[in-house]
């Protein structure tokens, strides 16, 4: 008989595109995947390890994003603070101008009250401060929300972890009564 408590679990996905969480229900030792129901219990211990693997790179694959999400809050914070400190004081200021994370040459800002802002993939735009302040709010917003999905989804894959861990610790009680059973039969055989 199964003596484990029932667990409730949600079950993430991840798509090309970033993080789609699905609901997948899992109840007691079941798992549901893309409609079909999978009874843990039933799985054959090799199954539950080939799950557990699945799960254990799903895990790295979330975590992994999660913290590149959190690295690209840091750099919006870094961006909003450097933003925060241009005045119209700094007008024919000499500057360092990046070129590379390690190489740089000089330069003069000019017309402090615009920036050129990264839309992504190489993209830019001038904007004036006050924008350029909304766009980095905007982005902060949107990967904090993201941040809160993976976290969620984090939790959920090492929950379906530790369900799965519960059917393998099950399979080996199983497998050890087995083997102590026919211990105790060949011993009274002979």
């Amino acid at each position: 008989g199964n003596t484990r408590q029932p667990s409730t679990f949600h079950h993430p996905s991840l798509t090309s595109s970033g993080l789609a969480l699905t609901d997948h229900i899992y109840d007691s030792n079941t798992t549901k995947m893309s409609g079909n129901t999978i009874d843990l219990d039933s799985m054959p211990l090799d199954q539950l390890n080939q799950l557990k693997s699945s799960e254990e790179s799903r895990l790295q694959a979330i975590s992994k994003n999660y913290a590149m999400l959190r690295a690209s809050a840091s750099k919006f914070q870094l961006a909003k603070t450097a933003l925060s400190n241009i005045s119209p004081s700094h007008d024919g200021k000499d500057i360092l101008i990046p070129l590379t994370e390690s190489l740089y040459v000089p330069g003069k800002v000019r017309e402090p009250s615009k920036v050129m802002v990264e839309l992504g993939t190489g993209f830019f735009v001038e904007k004036n401060v006050k924008d350029a302040h909304s766009f980095l709010d905007r982005k902060t917003k949107l990967v904090d929300v993201n941040s809160e999905n993976m976290m969620e989804a984090i939790t959920a894959t090492k929950r379906n972890i530790n369900s799965i861990d519960v059917a393998i610790e099950g399979k080996m009680i199983e497998i050890k009564a087995r083997q102590e059973g026919m211990r105790i039969r060949a011993a009274e055989q002979s």
